[in-house]
């Protein structure tokens, strides 16, 4: 049997004989469980590098995140339900579950102990009256059940919820979806970086914000230019989750905000220069610190920066951030600090 990185993916192959019928994996993290699977069938990533490599799997049909089709409804036999980051999201993904699975479709949650497995489980029980855990190996736990509560409706945008956030006088609706970050709130560090751009506004005209998440910085810069009586400009965003590429456009429109919303795995994916890029950048991988995707973006960024364009980026002030930004980028100005977070700001120094 082969080994994958992934415990939770290696625990579902030491038990390939529930992979019965058609099946859907929702949640796959490392796409090479594909490949050991008895058939092919239907594999869902919220994360956009992650579905790129699904997308390369001859015969299975790849998901980016929780848009299914309603021709898939009903019509799977197993569904796999890898336990998310975020115990909000794992409602969703149940959801998703039982409107593909079949009547009678068995259901398969899979989860390390570490993620919340034992939590989870209730979650589980709650609409799968006949679970059972099967396996228990390498700090995961397997829980069967039968879908005997299929739903006849799945629609992302019945999950969508919206709040009201406010940062120096502009306020401004923003969705939510589980699973996206500072969801039904305005974190610290977006509302410092915020109060930046408004005390030292920006120049350019067009930005690009990196991990823009729910759309916050983009649609406030454009209602703040607005109330000034500015050109609104054009705030591109990027993110490499679903719902959060989901929520950014739904902000967008609530606020009239003018910017492509677009879904890559850090800048890999993404064409242009723009004369500022702003970001508040995640530094958490599950429950761990891991700043190697803010670390990849100050490495690429300056290909993606105009001339002497301007990056400013707020972070936990303990993170080692101001080495690589003027490594990769320039000289670096703290232009707000308190115990928690710091902005920086530096300008591209190549000048083609």
């Amino acid at each position: 049997m082969a080994q994958l990185q992934t415990n939770t993916h290696d625990v579902l192959l030491r038990n390939a004989e529930l992979l019965t019928g058609k099946v859907a994996l929702l949640g796959v993290s490392e796409p090479a469980l594909l490949a050991h699977c008895p058939q092919p069938g239907l594999a869902m990533s919220e994360h956009a590098g992650v579905y790129e490599q699904l997308c390369q799997h001859a015969n299975w049909q790849a998901c980016f995140g929780y848009q299914c089709h309603e021709q898939d409804a009903g019509s799977f036999d197993t569904l796999v339900i890898f336990l998310p980051k975020a115990r909000a999201e794992l409602e969703l993904r149940l959801a998703m579950a039982r409107y593909l699975g079949r009547e009678g479709a068995s259901l398969v949650l899979v989860g390390e102990k570490k993620e919340g497995i034992a939590g989870a489980v209730k979650q589980f029980t709650a609409v799968v009256a006949d679970a059972l855990k099967v396996d228990s190996a390498r700090h995961c736990q397997v829980w069967t059940g039968t879908n005997h509560q299929p739903l006849s409706r799945f629609d992302l945008t019945d999950w969508l919820r919206w709040t009201q956030v406010s940062c120096a006088g502009v306020s401004l609706d923003v969705a939510g979806l589980p699973g996206v970050f500072s969801e039904g709130e305005l974190d610290a560090g977006t509302r410092m970086l915020l109060e930046t751009l408004e005390q030292t506004p920006l120049k350019a005209d067009k930005v690009l914000d990196f991990a823009c998440g729910a759309g916050v910085i983009g649609s406030w810069l454009q209602g703040y230019r607005r109330d000034q009586g500015l050109p609104l400009g054009v705030v591109d965003g990027v993110d490499v989750q679903a719902q959060a590429v989901a929520c950014a456009r739904e902000t967008y429109a609530r606020a009239g905000a003018e910017g492509q919303i677009y879904a890559s795995d850090g800048l890999a994916g993404i064409q242009g220069r723009w004369p500022a890029v702003v970001t508040n950048p995640p530094f958490h991988s599950g429950v761990k610190t891991d700043t190697s995707m803010t670390e990849q973006f100050l490495r690429e960024v300056a290909a993606h920066l105009a001339p002497r364009g301007e990056v400013r980026l707020v972070a936990n002030s303990f993170l080692p951030y101001e080495s690589v930004i003027q490594r990769f980028i320039g000289p670096v100005e703290k232009l707000a600090q308190d115990r928690r977070f710091t902005v920086y700001r530096a300008f591209n120094r190549a000048i083609r």
